[in-house]
């Protein structure tokens, strides 16, 4: 079951949160997502077509409770247009995100018009996506990462150690790594499957970097864990299996105590440094990179082949012809002075 309470949302939307959490397999997090974004359009919703009534409540504060059937069966394809638009100018929502909100709406009314068909015509379905702006991952350069790693220090440098190398070495996504259990290790400790977005397993495979760092921690692990969680590879101060926040909030911590602070950098940014690493020194081929980083779209691995400079010098300087060439230049021409008179 989820691990967070949406008994405030309206019967149509627990009922869509349930099949995608139960039918379809979708993770916590993902169905999470759903929550929060159909949420947000409720209040939206209940906003403007309720005049008067909500003018003076925060908007966060609008409740989801108050949000009926009947008010997201009425919706209409302008609706979404209108409610896209706020969520760009009053919520300051970017271009990625309102894609992923405008995916969520297209999902719950795809399962209103052809799963439940209590709708007739789906508003999302001529809708266009907004326009993503492309822009380059950031990324810790080899020695950044190898300053991040020698910095580790303190009372839980073993298993913080352990967290950042994997995170280094194997490009995972912070829901993986604090989901990762015991039994997902290979007894030999050579792999270990994860379980990626839409509750989708893959394997990685553990280098001795990695290897090294699990023993250290696994020596020291809590034994007294909670029994709930006493599968939990990395766990935390409470006796509990290690949270996403919990991640996100050390790796800040780290980062910091390392002299890094200033690059502005996330615990995303770590996975899109193991993948540069792997990209720029191990020479991955690009398909590789994504069984390995669980990418669904090639396109999205692609944006790793653009990430360097010297990539792009050395194919410049490949270049067969990149020595140049020299123009061959032809002799004048000895005009006839004699024969152009006649």
């Amino acid at each position: 079951m989820a691990d967070f309470d949406y008994s405030d949302a309206p019967d149509a939307v627990r009922r869509f949160l349930n099949y995608k959490l139960v039918i379809q397999a979708r993770s916590n997090l993902t169905v999470f997502n759903y929550y929060h974004d159909l949420r947000t359009f409720a209040r939206y919703l209940l906003l403007t077509k309720n005049k008067g009534k909500y003018s003076d409540a925060e908007f966060d504060k609008i409740p989801f409770s108050d949000a009926s059937d009947e008010l997201f069966k009425a919706v209409k394809s302008e609706d979404i247009y209108e409610f896209l638009s706020f969520c760009a100018l009053t919520l300051n929502n970017n271009s990625t995100s309102r894609s992923r909100t405008l995916s969520c709406l297209r999902s719950f009314y795809k399962y209103l018009s052809k799963t439940v068909m209590v709708i007739d015509v789906n508003p999302t379905e001529k809708i266009e996506s907004p326009k993503k702006a492309k822009t380059l991952p950031k990324f810790l350069s080899l020695d950044e990462s190898k300053q991040l790693l020698e910095s580790v220090d303190g009372k839980n440098a073993e298993r913080d150690f352990a967290i950042i190398t994997l995170f280094l070495n194997c490009g995972l996504r912070v829901s993986e790594l604090a989901g990762i259990n015991l039994s997902d290790i290979n007894e030999d400790m050579s792999a270990l499957n994860v379980t990626g977005k839409g509750s989708k397993q893959r394997r990685i495979f553990l280098n001795d970097a990695c290897r090294n760092a699990l023993e250290a921690y696994l020596k020291i692990r809590p034994k007294n864990v909670k029994p709930q969680h006493k599968d939990a590879l990395f766990i935390s101060r409470n006796r509990n299996r290690i949270s996403v926040k919990t991640v996100q909030w050390l790796i800040y911590k780290h980062l910091k105590e390392a002299g890094l602070e200033s690059l502005n950098m996330s615990v995303h940014k770590l996975r899109h440094t193991a993948a540069t690493l792997m990209y720029l020194y191990g020479h991955t081929d690009v398909r590789v990179l994504k069984d390995i980083l669980g990418h669904e779209e090639l396109s999205t691995t692609q944006i790793y082949t653009h990430v360097s400079d010297e990539k792009i010098i050395d194919a410049i300087y490949s270049n067969p012809l990149a020595g140049g060439v020299k123009r061959k230049k032809k002799e004048p021409e000895i005009k006839d002075e004699e024969n152009e008179k006649e």
